[in-house]
């Protein structure tokens, strides 16, 4: 069992999982921004533009219930609600939007940085001089042998 717990342990301490910890978290609660927005902005002005107060009662009906002279409902009414529909697609087409801009940004950044990085290593090449090659450093041995013979 304790072998166990300190595997667990060592599972949970891992930085991936406690990344996607986070992400989920923050996940969860931009869901519940972006349900506010789509429910509470956007649905009333699409209800207002349909003529609807509530968005949940936009559908169709395809089979409009069935009563008996007591007026109790002998069959149900089979109803398309798209009202409800619509408003799911618009709070997923909002969260990729965002997540599409975020990782733009993100990509973008990467790329100035990757820009950045290079261009100083560039500078970096420019100010250290280049080692001279091999025919460079005989021709100095060379020379500095002349000179020695000379001397």
């Amino acid at each position: 069992m304790k072998k166990l717990a300190k595997e667990f342990k060592e599972f949970i301490m891992r930085g991936n999982v406690l990344d996607m910890a986070v992400g989920v978290i923050i996940a969860t609660a931009f869901g519940k921004i972006t349900t506010s927005l789509v429910n509470d902005i956007f649905m009333p002005l699409i209800s207002w533009m349909f003529g609807t107060r509530d968005m949940t009662a936009l559908n169709v009906v395809v089979r409009a219930a069935e009563t008996n002279a007591d007026g109790e409902i002998v069959k149900e009414a089979i109803v398309l609600g798209f009202g409800s529909f619509l408003a799911v697609v618009l709070d997923f087409i909002l969260v990729a939007l965002v997540v599409f801009a975020v990782v733009k940004a993100f990509n973008k950044a990467h790329e100035v940085a990757e820009s950045r990085k290079k261009k100083e290593e560039a500078a970096a090449e420019e100010q250290t001089p280049a080692e001279p090659s091999a025919e460079e450093k005989l021709l100095t041995e060379i020379r500095d042998l002349l000179k020695e013979k000379k001397d």
